[in-house]
């Protein structure tokens, strides 16, 4: 196992990073990269929600246990049979950001993690860090970051309280830097999404750093009919859109082709288009974010040499590496570029020109370009 700013990174990523040589290390660290998926939530490193699960806990709530032993399961690792196993793991985790404390300090520990070129998850002014690198040679994780994640209503907070809170965050540091993306859980009732739509509409015309709508959450949940007008109207309001799609094999037809017909930015995983759909998005260009640990991990991708991304990298198709949930996957940014690198089988071999060639094409499909928000 390796470890990067108390955060454990394990699986296939760790095996990956363990077999490239300093040279490569040292090439991969350097090298700019965009994080574009990556989920607040599922992104808080384990000593940081440790932190928050011990305040938790000395307040005697009710499901104490739950998220006790939810806690010592992301602490063993996660062991997946199905994707929507995954889905379990989080009632726990949103019990323990359900106030504006702790959901600011969840989402401090998550850009620093991604943004702060030390090993310490505690900065006292990211902000006047300006560049992605520091004076000591050391580099972040991330030299831009798009952080995502869906507004809760709870008893604390309303759900434009909480995507202020989150975004409170991330303009601590330099709009260069970090951004985020309001989600729609594929749960949502209407009322709710459009709520969620209204929040990211009104703070980004209020000069807040709102950049992109994302749709996720259980891949067998929702009528993706009723979104339509979602989408509508946060590219109307000149969001991004990004959307989870055909993530596993059994995803109905009719519904990627409703997916697609909303004119996405980004498609996230991107799993199981068909031929006539690939050759769809790729006529448009739309990015692929490709997140390689979560697929091994969910076991939607049997091995490496058999991920999908290979024929998009062969067609020169924009794709975006990134982590998706460093949490349950016990991965990092640095991890999935190993991934890129690493000799086959733990990795597909590329040549650090074709690794460089991947990571500007993730810097040049970030939703603050001009040219991606008017799309």
């Amino acid at each position: 196992m390796a470890t990067h700013a108390e955060h454990t990174i394990a699986g296939p990523a760790a095996a990956a990073l363990a077999s490239l040589t300093p040279a490569q290390l040292h090439f991969l660290r350097a090298l700019p990269k965009a994080e574009l998926h990556a989920h607040l939530n599922g992104s808080i490193p384990l000593p940081a929600l440790q932190d928050l699960a011990n305040q938790y806990l000395q307040t005697e709530q009710e499901d104490s246990d739950a998220v006790r032993a939810s806690i010592a399961q992301l602490q063993a690792g996660v062991t997946l049979n199905e994707i929507h196993e995954f889905f379990g793991l989080f009632p726990a985790i949103y019990a323990l950001t359900s106030t504006p404390t702790a959901l600011a300090q969840a989402a401090r520990a998550v850009l620093a993690h991604f943004l702060l070129p030390r090993t310490s998850l505690l900065d006292p002014d990211p902000a006047s860090s300006t560049k992605p690198s520091s004076p000591d040679g050391k580099f972040p994780e991330a030299a831009y970051l798009e952080l995502r994640t869906t507004p809760r209503e709870t008893s604390a907070m309303s759900r434009m309280k909480y995507v202020e809170t989150v975004l409170d965050e991330v303009e601590r540091y330099p709009a260069d830097r970090a951004a985020l993306i309001v989600s729609l859980d594929r749960r949502m009732s209407a009322d709710v999404a459009a709520e969620c739509v209204r929040c990211a509409v009104q703070l980004k015309e209020a000069g807040r750093r709102v950049v992109g709508i994302d749709l996720c959450g259980d891949v067998k949940a929702g009528d993706m009919t009723t979104f339509e007008a979602h989408f509508r109207e946060a590219k109307a309001a000149g969001l991004g859109v990004t959307l989870h799609i055909a993530e596993t094999e059994d995803t109905p037809v009719a519904e990627i082709h409703t997916l697609l017909s909303f004119n996405p930015d980004r498609l996230g995983h991107a799993t199981f288009l068909d031929t006539p759909m690939r050759e769809l998005v790729r006529s448009r260009k739309t990015c692929i974010e490709i997140c390689l640990s979560s697929n091994l991990l969910c076991k939607t991708v049997p091995v490496l040499a058999d991920h999908h991304v290979r024929w998009y990298l062969r067609e020169d198709h924009p794709v975006a590496i990134c982590t998706d949930d460093i949490l349950p996957f016990r991965n990092s940014l640095l991890g999935e570029y190993a991934l890129l690198m690493a000799a086959p089988p733990l990795g597909l071999g590329l040549t650090e020109a074709e690794v460089e060639r991947v990571a500007r094409m993730a810097m040049e499909c970030r939703f603050r370009l001009g040219s991606r928000m008017e799309s």
